[in-house]
Formats: C-alpha cells, sequence, structure tokens
C-alpha cells in the first residue's frame, strides 16, 4: 500500500491589535511575525516530499500557504472545507469581565457547550474537514500534501479521528500557531499522528482572537 501523509498547518501569528475574535471577517492578514512564522514553515516542508498544498479561503491562510507555494513550486488550491469554524462571537471581544460575555443578552449563545450553542457544530467540522484531508491524501498518494487551515478545524479532525470527544477545553489544545499535525496513511488507513511546531511554541493566552 501507498504511504501518504497529510499535514495540517494552522496559519501564523495575525495582526489584531484590537483583540477580536475575527473568525471568517476579511481583512485579517498576517503581522510581520506571523510572516516570518510562514517563511519557517516552508523550510520545514522542503524535505518532507509534498506535492499538493490547499489553503482555505481567509487571506491568512492563503498568506501562510505563499511561501510553500514558492519554495516548492506548488500551486495553492482553495478549499472551502478547510475555513474557520462559523461563531456568532465572531467580531467582538471575548471575556468574562471586558467582553461579549459581560452581556446578558449573549448567555443564551452559551447553553450548550456539547453542540455548541454559539457556533458551528462540531460534529459539520469535523464532516467537511476530514472530507478535504480525504480528498488531500488521494491528490497525494505516496507522497504528502499540506492543508493550510485554523485551529478550532484542525483540533476537531485530531480529536474525531483519535476518538475522543468533542467537547473540551481550548486552553488544552495542541494547535499552536504555524504548528504542523500530520496525519500518516498506508493506503486509506490512518496509521499515524504526529505534531510539530516549526516556528516555535506560542502562549495561546497571548494571541488576541485565536
Amino acid at each position: 500500500m501507498s504511504q501518504t501523509t497529510v499535514h495540517l498547518m494552522r496559519h501564523g501569528e495575525v495582526h489584531n491589535p484590537a483583540g477580536v475574535l475575527y473568525g471568517r471577517l476579511p481583512g485579517y492578514r498576517l503581522s510581520v511575525t506571523g510572516e516570518a512564522m510562514a517563511l519557517a514553515g516552508a523550510e520545514w516542508f522542503a524535505d518532507k516530499g509534498v506535492t499538493h498544498l490547499v489553503a482555505s479561503p481567509l487571506e491568512r491562510a492563503q498568506q501562510t500557504a505563499q511561501p510553500i507555494s514558492d519554495a516548492l513550486g506548488l500551486e495553492i488550491h482553495t478549499d472551502d472545507r478547510i475555513i474557520e469554524a462559523g461563531n456568532a462571537f465572531e467580531g467582538k471581544t471575548f471575556g468574562v469581565g471586558d467582553g461579549a460575555l459581560r452581556r446578558p443578552a449573549n448567555w443564551w449563545l452559551m447553553r450548550n457547550p456539547f453542540r455548541p450553542s454559539w457556533g458551528e457544530p462540531y460534529v459539520e467540522i469535523a464532516a467537511r474537514m476530514l472530507a478535504a484531508v480525504e480528498t488531500a491524501r488521494d491528490a497525494a498518494r505516496g507522497s504528502a500534501a499540506v492543508l493550510v487551515s485554523h485551529q478550532l478545524p484542525i483540533w476537531t479532525v485530531r480529536l474525531h479521528v483519535e476518538g475522543r470527544r468533542y467537547v473540551h477545553d481550548p486552553r488544552r489544545r495542541e494547535c499552536g500557531l504555524a504548528s504542523v499535525t500530520s496525519l500518516s496513511y498506508d493506503g486509506d488507513r490512518l496509521v499515524g499522528i504526529s505534531y510539530a511546531e516549526p516556528a516555535g511554541a506560542t502562549d495561546p493566552d497571548e494571541v488576541p482572537g485565536a
């Protein structure tokens, strides 16, 4: 059977001085640090046998994919299925004391953490991400593919393939900025999962809107 790896890369740091939950909003580009993270990712992929490159349609993902495209001479394919998760708090600051949770009108959105009630259902995120992963795996048979996506979609599909519950503490996600979660396949069978941080570790508490 052919050995294939699908690398799920999270985009680099975003310029977000207001600290809003930017979600799918347009106009959120990589910061200078984020651009450096993207370059580090491209260097990391140089010897990984990548033959297929895909990115979310959002600007920060496309920017993160561009250095990989330049370094490896690959076209960036855009796939809407790996876009950021939908979220009712998009465009707002998010916190108990100084953000959207301070307003009682928003409390109804928090009624069901299992779905979750404030955004796109986890089961739908997992389904679309897994479909995109399998499409990329088929396109890169015997080599490797890179999908540049976002933290929650990557973490959700990882929970799915590992057979874990979707409900989780966001602070415990192993999915730092510009990190790479790699799914290894023997034919169509998942045989391994690994994680790397080519641009170094990041503290989620210091990344507004992430």
